[in-house]
């Protein structure tokens, strides 16, 4: 008995052991698996995007077109179209609607004049709210021309889901609905920011800078600025970002982290309200390190491509036989890097007849060979003739045949 019951003993110690070890074992394959994929249900955000820069392919997404109010995020907008449209020395003046802004704001007071660009400082760094309408005015008289002024720029880049009604993105209602956008747009338009536009530069510096001091045109008032996007200094490589917060908005945020070439963006709407301040950098830092860890490039050389189409018709040096003469097709354009995922696979869509009619020039576009990731089209050329080729005809043969008998 007692020797069944060491034995006993002794294979539930084991048992014990080996629990741990398979749960210790487990918990070490859980944490590497959170290194190569983010679920929707990891996030606190309602909705979220990470987005390649590069090419504006959206990596992952969690409700990345459900419409939603983006708070202070909407001043990244009025920041580009006052860079866009104004110089920064501008001297502006400040109207009553500006002065009457709710908090965040300057301090401005009606009749007050500053510099466009010291007013710029103010929206990006502290997001002040009468700043916003300040520029928004110089920009188009009124608030709601510049909010045209928004919306024709939304649309240019892509974003039908999004809807502008002040500039400096407090929540707003008109008849045709809520002022909104989506994290899918919300990430296009900072990659305008930050890779299309013309200030795209102008917009990095200011963003970018950590205080900023100024007065106002007479002098005799004094601000200070302190940027208030802490994610500048908790990645390496992060280029840009902007809160925001409403009460119907919750936290928002917006930013960019530059890494060996690669280029991210992470948009993040509704993403908790007071008490979870912390929450966007959290689901931030989360989608960034997902894109530094399982993102890297490849590069599609158009060169290597090996393919050739049937001329029917087609006359050789040689004789003009009816069967025609093969064209050898090249790829036109430089080589381009894609960013794949570990677990993404670069396709290649090959659009081309198997043959064609001559007469045939060098340089004709034949076809198209695009690439793919996931069904997303993220590469494409045009594929040419390498060589030319003739139309058979009676006379080339007939012209053919007696020169061959005079030899």
């Amino acid at each position: 008995m007692k020797l069944l019951s060491f034995r006993k003993y002794t294979a539930a110690v084991l048992s014990a052991v080996f629990g741990v070890f398979v749960m210790t074992a487990a918990g070490l394959c859980a944490g590497a698996a959170e290194n190569v994929e983010v679920l929707p249900s990891q996030l606190y955000a309602r909705c979220a995007v990470l987005m390649d820069a590069g090419t504006g392919r959206i990596l992952f997404e969690k409700n990345g077109n459900d419409e939603a109010p983006m708070a202070s995020t909407t001043k990244i907008m009025t920041c580009i179209l006052a860079l866009e449209n104004c110089s920064p020395e501008e001297k502006v003046t400040v109207s009553r609607n500006a002065e009457e802004q709710p908090e965040v704001r300057l301090g401005m007071k009606e009749g007050d004049e500053f510099c466009l660009k010291d007013l710029l400082y103010s929206l990006m760094l502290e997001s002040h709210n009468d700043s916003a309408v300040a520029i928004a005015e110089h920009v188009s008289v009124t608030v709601d021309d510049f909010a045209d002024l928004m919306n024709e720029k939304a649309e240019s880049i892509g974003c039908g889901s999004t809807y502008f009604i002040t500039p400096n993105g407090l929540d707003a209602d008109d008849v045709h609905g809520i002022h909104h956008t989506t994290a899918a747009d919300l990430a296009a338009i900072m990659r305008y920011c930050i890779m299309q536009s013309p200030e795209k530069e102008a917009f990095l510096q200011i963003t970018r800078t950590n205080s900023w001091e100024f007065t106002d045109i007479s002098g005799t008032k004094k601000y200070s600025c302190s940027n208030h996007n802490a994610f500048l200094k908790m990645m390496d490589g992060a280029l840009t970002g902007k809160t925001g917060f409403t009460a119907d908005a919750g936290y928002c945020y917006v930013g960019a982290l530059e890494n060996d070439g690669r280029t991210f963006i992470v948009s993040l709407l509704a993403c908790g309200w007071p008490y979870n301040r912390g929450y966007k950098w959290a689901d931030t830092k989360k989608l960034m390190n997902y894109a530094l860890e399982n993102y890297t490039y490849q590069t599609i050389r158009p060169e290597d491509i090996q393919l050739s189409v049937y001329a029917e018709n087609g006359a050789d040096p040689g004789f003009p036989g009816a069967e025609g003469v093969r064209i050898p097709v090249r790829a036109e354009g430089e080589e381009v890097r894609i960013l794949t995922g570990r677990n993404e696979r670069l396709e290649r869509m090959t659009d081309l007849p198997e043959k064609t009619e001559a007469p045939v020039a060098e340089g004709q576009v034949l076809g198209t060979l695009r690439y793919t990731v996931d069904g997303t089209a993220v590469a494409e050329f045009k594929l040419t003739a390498d060589s030319m080729a003739k139309r058979r005809t009676f006379m080339k043969c007939l012209n053919y045949t007696a020169a061959q008998a005079l030899i």
